[in-house]
């Protein structure tokens, strides 16, 4: 009878504890709804102001990502302090916490590191192209945790921040023009002068090669099968490409017309019963 008594006495105490708890819960749920959906308003209005903005592109993205994890952090804190948790209390929880967790995910602090390096000394911007971690792509976005890059196959990588700050990172946009080095071979029976003057004329008529620094082209090596020659020529970052691949296809397309060949690498075959 005792024990029925003492189970009796903590459910009503337990009832008078979730009706006492009950207008906090609800206007906790009530703050929580509200907030998310203030959040999302005050991220879309954010979104907009840097969008009629001439802002680094890189810094915009780091600043909304920064901005939406700081409202929802505080949104956290405001739920719990409606459901009655004091605010000393749950600052010494929150620090508690934040050791553990910074012990738990020191590769994401790192990166959130890394990304505050990278917005303060620039290595890349949004749409610069990147090589980085063996993963080439153009920089879509750069977050307070990882940058996405856009690869060549529309694919996006996801390498996170403190990767790129503390690894090697190269950047074909940090200079507006670039180099290329395209090297062909031709056969020893080809002539060298006619081959050379073939290639400088294709770069003197493609108006995107700049003249100045001129082109240039060299005997590279005497390799096995083939004389190999090296064409230097500069082109600005926006039309680089194309400019390469019109110096490939037009070289093999003239290389034919002036009866210069291009050896390929051929196997010979001896039958041993012919021997």
């Amino acid at each position: 009878m005792e024990k029925f008594t003492d189970y009796q006495r903590h459910i009503e105490k337990a009832i008078d504890w979730v009706w006492n708890m009950l207008p906090n819960l609800i206007l906790a749920i009530i703050l929580l709804v509200v907030g998310w959906w203030i959040v999302k308003v005050i991220n879309r209005l954010v979104r907009r102001f840097f969008e009629k903005k001439d802002y680094d592109p890189t810094l915009e993205s780091f600043l909304q990502s920064f901005i939406s994890i700081g409202l929802k952090v505080l949104l956290f804190v405001l739920v719990v302090t409606q459901l009655g948790v004091k605010t000393s209390s749950l600052i010494a929880l929150l620090g508690a916490a934040g050791l553990a967790i910074g012990l738990a995910l020191q590769g994401s602090l790192s990166n959130f590191a890394g990304g505050v390096l990278i917005l303060l000394f620039k290595p890349f911007k949004v749409g610069d192209w990147i090589s980085a971690q063996g993963v080439d792509g153009a920089v879509k976005e750069i977050t307070i945790f990882n940058t996405k890059l856009t690869t060549f196959g529309n694919q996006i990588a996801i390498i996170p921040n403190g990767q790129l700050s503390n690894g090697n990172v190269v950047n074909y946009n940090a200079e507006p023009i670039r180099r290329e080095n395209y090297i062909v071979g031709i056969s020893y029976n080809s002539n060298i002068k006619t081959a050379k003057d073939i290639l400088l004329e294709i770069c003197e008529a493609d108006d995107r090669i700049l003249k100045d620094p001129a082109p240039e082209v060299y005997v590279d090596s005497l390799a096995d099968s083939s004389v190999n020659l090296t064409l230097r020529f500069w082109a600005p970052n926006e039309v680089f490409w194309p400019a390469r691949f019109n110096v490939i296809e037009s070289s093999k397309l003239r290389f034919d017309e002036a009866g210069i060949e291009i050896p390929f690498p051929q196997r010979v075959v001896h039958d041993a019963a012919s021997d």
